[in-house]
């Protein structure tokens, strides 16, 4: 038995652990706390809570601004996917890593670059001569300023669903109807579109779950004009009151949770009844000819990249060139002070890039090794192994699916106190934030090493295992380095999730251990908004790097590892 368990026994001992303590523990005792406070069911707790009409008033502003945001990116996301997937636009590896980048880039980031390229006090605009007049008010300060850059930020998501769900058809299907005369607009609406509708529905539902987690934007944009959503509603309550809330906010949280599932639920029972069965393997794109058209979608589509990316990332260099907020950018008032104080002078910003550096790159390596782990035990033949794995996928996958806010209440619930048999508490340390990364990031590393795993002969493990070879020795000699472009992959990608994030960390940090993502949030809050600017530009450009560098990883990885990469 001992000697068992140092080898696949082991593993799968150790990943059932992992599963336990990071998975079903938290999301275990944020479910009970919230559907039962004292220790037994009290439906009488969630009627007093959508009772409450600020409450009620949160939950109506998420939905409208989730539901209206997801169709908005749905429909700009599918536009984009089906002009760069179908047809023969120039530049398209280009133009769909430009478009993917601003959903890698923090939505607080976004919120404040926005801010800073409309106001009345931009720099950006008082150099164009634009600028609005003194006094008037910003016009993204309401509803439906946030739901129109929830809908920016979630664009890249829905066409990389979009694109994926194109690049999945078969050629043959496409061109059967070709051959029988259809043009490219009929060919459009009762050939792809009826096809890729699963992909649309899975896009609708992804980015009305990422919009209704989302803190920063709402925050930011939402709090001015009084419009309140339930994430926004949990960090006023928690950070106003403190730990005391834990069980009204833990009702909360769940109320936000379930609306999410409810609409993961209804994005795969809507997708079973759209589905259609196909036949034949994946084959390269369609390049249809626009003719004199191409032009103007070529101009349509890198004016929305300069919308979308170079307008907001201009604003932010203006304002991080300013003294302070409102002065016009010229050669005499243009200063790199914001920059020198973020890089060399205060010591928050310096923690916050360190903690981020350290807590992210944590989080990326530990969830790769479990990635990797767990796509082998996932693709047994023995039931016992695949079940375990399983079950950690599943459960990854709905701590990805809740709003990271859900995620960071659970991990209050769970390391508030301290460990048993240890005495160590976690709260108001890196690691909490570190655990809650690992929770809700995990799904993220699973996604591109289980597409390696699928790709690989099992003849060579089998090969391996009859000629003698452990399983620790077999992971590092043959499954770990055929799966490693795969893990390194989905590692960055956690990386730039985690690096860039607030919403997870919104509600964990405390002095001595802040992120990038509530340093920034901290110095727009404060007013500092110049050192904020300058804060946001090194990070897009440490985000831009990191994907360039995922970019070039890509060259090696099985193909679908790398999001933009063909």
């Amino acid at each position: 038995m001992i000697r068992r368990l140092t080898g696949e026994g082991a593993a799968l001992a150790l990943l059932a652990c992992l599963g336990v303590l990071l998975l079903v523990v938290p999301l275990g005792r944020l479910a009970l706390t919230g559907l039962a406070p004292g220790g037994v069911p009290d439906p009488g707790a969630f009627v007093a809570a959508l009772g409450a009409g600020s409450t009620l008033r949160a939950l109506a502003n998420s939905l409208v601004s989730a539901g209206g945001s997801a169709l908005l990116a749905t429909l700009a996301g599918g536009l984009i996917a089906l002009g760069l997937g179908l047809t023969d636009i120039r530049g398209r590896g280009v133009l769909t890593f430009l478009v993917l980048l601003p959903m890698m880039i923090p939505p607080h980031v976004t919120a404040i670059a926005w801010i800073q390229a409309t106001g009345p006090a931009s720099p950006l605009l008082l150099l164009l001569g634009l600028a609005p007049a003194p006094g008037s008010e910003n016009p993204l300060y309401s509803a439906g300023g946030v739901i129109a850059l929830l809908s920016v930020q979630n664009t890249g998501l829905a066409f990389l669903v979009v694109r994926t769900g194109l690049r999945a058809l078969p050629r043959d299907v496409s061109e059967a109807a070709r051959v029988f005369g259809a043009g490219p607009g009929r060919m459009l609406r009762r050939v792809v579109l009826p096809l890729v509708a699963p992909s649309l529905i899975a896009a609708l539902a992804l980015a009305f779950v990422s919009a209704l987690g989302n803190f920063g934007i709402p925050a930011l944009l939402g709090i001015p004009a009084r419009f309140t959503t339930l994430p926004v509603l949990i960090w006023r309550r928690l950070t106003s009151f403190g730990p005391g809330m834990l069980p009204d906010v833990a009702v909360l949280a769940v109320i936000v949770g379930a609306v999410a599932l409810l609409a993961v639920a209804a994005q795969r029972r809507a997708q079973a009844r759209a589905g259609a069965a196909l036949t034949g393997a994946p084959q390269p794109a369609l390049a249809l000819r626009l003719g004199r058209a191409r032009p103007f979608a070529e101009a349509a589509l890198w004016a929305w990249v300069a919308a979308t990316l170079a307008l907001p990332l201009a604003a932010l260099i203006s304002t991080a060139l300013v003294p302070a907020y409102g002065v016009r950018l010229s050669a005499e008032t243009a200063t790199l002070e914001s920059f020198r104080e973020v890089l060399f002078v205060q010591e928050a910003p310096l923690r916050a890039f360190a903690n981020s550096t350290l807590l992210a790159g944590l989080a990326a390596a530990l969830l790769a090794a479990l990635a990797v782990l767990t796509g082998y035990f996932a693709g047994r033949r023995a039931r016992l192994p695949r079940s375990v794995a399983g079950a950690v996928a599943t459960l990854a996958d709905l701590a990805y699916a809740i709003p990271g806010l859900v995620v960071s209440i659970a991990m209050i619930l769970v390391f508030l106190r301290p460990l048993p048999g240890l005495g160590v508490s976690l709260y108001g340390t890196g690691g909490i934030i570190l655990a809650a990364y690992l929770t809700g990031f995990m799904a993220i590393a699973l996604k591109p090493v289980a597409a390696a795993y699928a790709r690989l002969d099992p003849a060579l493990d089998d090969a391996a295992r009859t000629s003698g070879a452990g399983f620790w020795r077999r992971m590092r000699r043959i499954l770990g380095p055929l799966t490693a472009p795969a893990a390194a992959s989905g590692a960055i990608l956690v990386f730039l999730t985690a690096y860039n994030e607030v919403t997870v960390s919104a509600l964990l940090w405390s002095t001595g251990n802040e992120t990038i993502g509530t340093a920034i949030f901290n110095y727009e809050d404060s007013g500092a908004t110049p050192l904020a600017a300058a804060m946001s530009v090194i990070t897009v450009l440490a985000t831009l790097c990191l994907m360039l560098l995922l970019d070039r990883l890509g060259r090696r990885a099985p193909p679908g590892v790398v999001p933009w990469r063909d």
